[in-house]
């Protein structure tokens, strides 16, 4: 595996452990694209250390289950904004 993704994979996982970032968050600051995350994350570290695999899974599948909350305040939000106008 070249250097250079190495090191950006572990660079998502920090993000991610630590700040508990989603994807989307995670692509916007190291300027690449979801879908390459998503690799990262899924494919490429588990080849590089499976137990931050595991726990990175577990945040991804947590992330996942709380979605549909987060989007449904998003757009309560934004409606109460309108109305406000």
């Amino acid at each position: 595996m070249n250097n250079k993704i190495y090191k950006r994979v572990l660079r998502e996982v920090d993000y991610i452990l630590n700040n508990n970032m989603t994807i989307r968050e995670i692509a916007k600051i190291i300027k690449v694209s979801k879908s390459t995350v998503h690799k990262d994350l899924h494919e490429r570290l588990f080849y590089i250390d499976e137990t931050k695999h595991n726990k990175v899974d577990k945040v991804l599948k947590k992330h996942i289950e709380t979605r549909h909350i987060n989007g449904g305040n998003a757009t309560k939000k934004k409606y109460e904004k309108i109305r406000k106008g």
